[in-house]
């Protein structure tokens, strides 16, 4: 019987691990120095958080179970339901801002496809306890700097910037009752995701006659605030909305992020808790699923069973950024599964050889040998093949000189050094 993974679920050899390494360590070090500290949860939640909390979207993705209490239990589809709990739990006791990140393996039981599996690592930054606009464009800039510490420039990756509040003030603007807001917004998150007469089709069944849903398209396709507002009419709310989401761009700007960021208020997001700014990341061809989403969500805490409290962050997945790191050439050429291979000339030489290896590797270089007693050509094949940059060979000059050889496996050039100063020499 021959067996395969899961459908959608990947194996990780050693070439695929370095891609997420390399994902990891990026989304880890740019959290860490925007002041994030890191945080983790369960894998497996009660059915209900996210039943409740995340919108049907999210729900009709779960991978669920009953466990043999009866109890109803779902893998994590997100971590933000988690992220809610936790602080929740904890609540007096935490000080605020919260600024946490995480980096949680979710699973969606979505159809696969090009960008989109059934699981998938994700990077989560988040602040609690804050309704500054400061506080979504710290999110925000946490986001430009991990495309710019990948190497993705401007011309490259964007995010899309846009705001809840703000499209809910513009559906009342031209008369729609608040009643069906949470109707619609599904709706027009699609709208560029489907041919116009079947978006114009879905908003009619929601009651939008002709001319409000010509005022919503049009609002959406404005280039600026100032023309999203004038495309609208006089409104107060929306004005007073157009300056919120002016502010966090404002503050972008002079954060040197503002290369990064543009208005799009197409981004609606599908999740029913984002109450405020919005926005999702995506290459600029637009050729690939977004590479991130998130907005602030002031609700969702007091919807746990929590105080109200101010709360805004976003997520990104690895496989749509591998993707895309993959086709603009951002990721390593080879992948070196060690530093040097260290090799004995001679059998007699080996109990030398061993010694060299353990020092080496206390000294923190990966170092490797090989477990068959070979000659010296053997052993150079293999030092190829491991990917090491450096083989250390241990010959007859260590009894004679005190002295080893350090041959560049790329170039075939070597050179004598004292034994004594050989870690120096490798970490030169």
């Amino acid at each position: 019987m021959e067996f395969s993974s899961v459908k959608g679920f990947r194996d990780f050899y050693p070439e695929d691990m370095v891609v997420r390494n390399l994902i990891a360590d990026a989304w880890r070090r740019v959290s860490l120095r925007n002041g994030f500290v890191e945080y983790e949860g369960p894998m497996l939640e009660y059915l209900d958080l996210f039943r409740v909390k995340s919108g049907d979207e999210i729900v009709s993705q779960l991978f669920s179970l009953t466990d043999r209490g009866g109890r109803e239990l779902a893998i994590r589809p997100e971590q933000t339901p988690t992220l809610a709990r936790m602080v929740n739990a904890r609540i007096n006791a935490l000080p605020r801002p919260i600024k946490w990140f995480s980096i949680p393996w979710v699973c969606r039981a979505e159809n696969p496809q090009r960008g989109r599996g059934r699981e998938f690592f994700q990077w989560n930054v988040d602040v609690i306890g804050s309704d500054a606009a400061l506080a979504d464009a710290e999110c925000i800039f946490t986001l430009a700097d991990l495309l710019a510490e990948l190497g993705l420039a401007p011309s490259e990756a964007q995010v899309f910037l846009s705001s809840r509040s703000l499209i809910t003030a513009a559906l009342s603007a031209v008369g729609v009752e608040t009643s069906r807001h949470a109707a619609l917004l599904p709706i027009l998150d699609k709208r560029d995701k489907v041919p116009a007469e079947a978006f114009e089709e879905m908003c009619a069944k929601e009651g939008l006659a002709a001319g409000q849903i010509a005022s919503i398209s049009a609002f959406q396709d404005a280039a600026t605030l100032e023309e999203a507002a004038a495309r609208l009419g006089p409104s107060d709310t929306v004005a007073a909305e157009c300056a919120k989401l002016a502010e966090v761009m404002g503050i972008l700007d002079r954060m040197g992020a503002g290369d990064y960021c543009r208005l799009d208020l197409h981004v609606v997001r599908g999740l029913a808790y984002y109450t405020g700014v919005v926005y999702e990341a995506f290459d600029t061809d637009r050729s690939l699923r977004a590479l991130a989403g998130g907005g602030r969500y002031d609700n969702l805490l007091e919807t746990l069973g929590g105080p109200t409290l101010g709360a805004t962050g976003f997520g990104m997945g690895d496989i749509v950024l591998g993707i895309l790191l993959a086709e603009r050439g951002k990721l390593p050429s080879t992948a070196e599964s060690c530093d040097c291979y260290v090799i004995d000339a001679a059998e007699s030489l080996f109990d030398a050889a061993l010694g060299v290896v353990a020092e080496l590797r206390r000294a923190g270089l990966r170092t490797n040998l090989s477990y068959k007693r070979q000659n010296l050509g053997k052993q150079l094949k293999a030092a190829a093949r491991s990917g090491a940059a450096v083989a250390v060979i241990v010959g007859e000059e260590l009894t004679e000189a005190g002295e080893v050889t350090i041959k560049t496996l790329a170039t075939g050039d070597q050179r004598r050094v004292r034994r004594a100063d050989l870690v120096a020499e490798l970490k030169r």
